[in-house]
């Protein structure tokens, strides 16, 4: 995920200082998220289109539907309303380069020598990341599928974990795919060329999941590396501490987080991490693991 952009502010439908407070309040009570005054323009804009989809006439009205029980579905079309999707194969490619360093090295000794591996795409957006993350391992481990590697891909919104396990791109999503990655993990899905899609041998390493990453985690880890970038951008700043606590507990020592570009860990998880290049940091390997709270 990556900020949205900016929107015009016209008024179809009456929105108070109080109507957005309400929505903000339950994104954050919800999913976590950090809506300042200065979004109203934009929550207005994505959510005007969801009022007039559901012929509901005012925000009042809306926000008693999203409160509803059995609105589930609607409460995922608000988290997707009000974030963007935004992401490309190999993105911040120094991350990659450092998980592949990791893999020619401790990690790939331990995958040699029978042991397990688990990498985390949080937050995976349309599948592009843990794409990325399973070619770059098969770079280095040709033979991952016969071990006991596997990569979690999760994200919040079902349709675009939906769109991920379906692996389908255009030829413009697919330019990011160095050429001969490309060839060999990726097949042109039509004749004339305008889709690729990632190849039945590559897909098994991945298991997509939907996942609230403000709810419990439904696994134990532990993890050799997570990838959660571009995520905690949208939460407030104790909800990211607490999530970078979350994430360092999950970590193996040695494990390795990746963050977005604009993000920086914070609070107790510090404790645990050092930083070992651009918004990438690595798990101690002497200190204890953090207490939750």
């Amino acid at each position: 995920m990556n900020s949205p952009a900016p929107s015009a502010f016209t008024r179809d439908i009456p929105f108070s200082d109080d109507d957005f407070r309400s929505i903000a309040d339950l994104a954050h009570a919800r999913f976590g998220l950090s809506l300042a005054e200065s979004k109203k323009p934009l929550v207005y804009s994505r959510l005007a289109r969801r009022l007039k989809s559901r012929q509901v006439q005012s925000f009042a009205d809306y926000l008693a539907l999203l409160n509803r029980a059995e609105e589930e579905d609607e409460r995922l079309e608000l988290i997707s309303a009000l974030t963007t999707n935004v992401t490309s194969f190999f993105r911040e490619n120094h991350h990659f380069d450092i998980l592949q360093r990791g893999l020619a090295q401790e990690l790939g000794e331990k995958v040699r020598a029978g042991g397990r591996l688990r990498i985390w795409s949080a937050g995976c957006s349309s599948g592009q990341e843990p794409y990325s993350i399973a070619m770059t391992l098969l770079k280095t481990i040709p033979d991952a599928h016969a071990r006991d590697v596997r990569i979690l891909a999760t994200d919040i919104d079902p349709k675009i974990v939906a769109k991920a396990r379906a692996g389908v791109y255009s030829a413009e999503e697919a330019s990011g795919v160095p050429a001969p990655l490309r060839k060999e993990w990726m097949a042109t899905n039509d004749p004339s060329g305008k889709t690729y899609a990632i190849t039945e041998t590559l897909k098994p390493l991945v298991t997509f999941n939907e996942l609230n990453l403000m709810n419990d985690w439904p696994f134990k880890g532990p993890f050799d590396a997570i990838f959660c970038r571009n995520v905690a951008i949208y939460f407030a700043p104790e909800t990211q501490r607490r999530l970078w606590q979350r994430m360092s507990a999950m970590l193996t020592p040695g494990g390795l987080l990746f963050i977005g570009h604009s993000e920086r860990v914070t609070g107790p998880a510090l404790e645990n991490l050092e930083g070992v290049g651009i918004t990438s940091y690595c798990k101690s390997r002497a200190s204890a693991q953090p207490t939750l709270q």
